[in-house]
């Protein structure tokens, strides 16, 4: 394991982390969508991540992005025979995001970024005393 690649592992892990509280906002914002640009519901967005390969001989890689899918679980129905998208018994097809659940993953994420940062200033931090020792 080279001198920098504890940086450079800790800055993969901060991305990942960036990306995943990129995609919660937009779930979050798009929580009352009813119609999206395909004429549907929106659906929930989730991140993907996977192990970044290692050069030969590395042990660990970090992780990076593997893509943002759709949750496929079906929207869920609201009497709401007011609701201009109501169907004919009046029940309106709603986005499949849960606020609740999209704030837990928001505050796991956030702690995943915010021990990135510790680990990267720890390593920081033992780089400079080693260069203070080198003097």
């Amino acid at each position: 394991m080279g001198m920098f690649d504890a940086l450079s592992i800790t800055a993969s892990g901060m991305t990942a982390e960036r990306v995943r509280m990129d995609v919660i906002a937009e779930n979050l914002a798009n929580a009352d969508t009813t119609v999206g640009p395909n004429g549907k519901p929106y659906q929930r967005q989730d991140v993907v991540l996977q192990q970044a390969s290692p050069s030969f001989g590395e042990v660990l890689g970090g992780v990076q992005v593997a893509g943002i899918v759709s949750d496929t679980t079906p929207p869920h129905m609201v009497y709401d025979p007011g609701n201009p998208e109501a169907n004919k018994q009046g029940y309106v097809a709603m986005p499949n995001v849960n606020p609740v659940s999209e704030m837990v993953d928001l505050i796991t994420s956030t702690r995943g970024y915010e021990a990135d940062v510790t680990a990267m200033n720890a390593a920081k931090q033992m780089f400079t005393n080693t260069l203070q020792v080198l003097k």
